[in-house]
């Protein structure tokens, strides 16, 4: 088992290592590899708009969102549904894993922000005022 100090002490250990990593049970990529870092220069034109509009300055949330596999199918993982939501087939993915990733970005805030997400039907369902 690596030291704490050692600088490649997350590559050395076994295991998952932080609070977070053991809650969510996998490992947070890129703590470990600075590949996995977003590059803002491939931002799309939506995601700097919706930055702009947010008034943020970084992706910040959207920053461990990647595009991943469901079944074999190009998707993007939505933690507030708990499931995976499929790229259309028809849509053409980029060769570059970080214009994938942004682009799995836009795919999960456009669902979102979609009349058709399942949170917008229980907001209608249960919402008090």
């Amino acid at each position: 088992m690596a030291k704490k100090e050692d600088v490649d002490y997350f590559l050395k250990q076994s295991g998952i290592d932080s609070e977070r990593e053991k809650i969510i049970g996998q490992h947070i990529g890129y703590r470990y590899d600075v590949n996995l870092l977003p590059d803002y220069s491939r931002l799309t034109p939506f995601l700097k708009e919706y930055i702009a509009h947010m008034g943020w300055e970084d992706l910040n949330w959207l920053e461990d969102v990647h595009m991943g596999y469901e079944e074999g199918r190009p998707a993007v993982f939505d933690r507030n549904i708990n499931g995976w939501v499929t790229v259309p087939s028809e849509m053409k993915l980029p060769d570059n894993q970080q214009d994938r990733d942004m682009l799995a970005r836009e795919l999960l805030v456009k669902f979102q922000m979609s009349p058709s997400h399942p949170l917008v039907q229980l907001n209608k369902a249960y919402r008090k005022f």
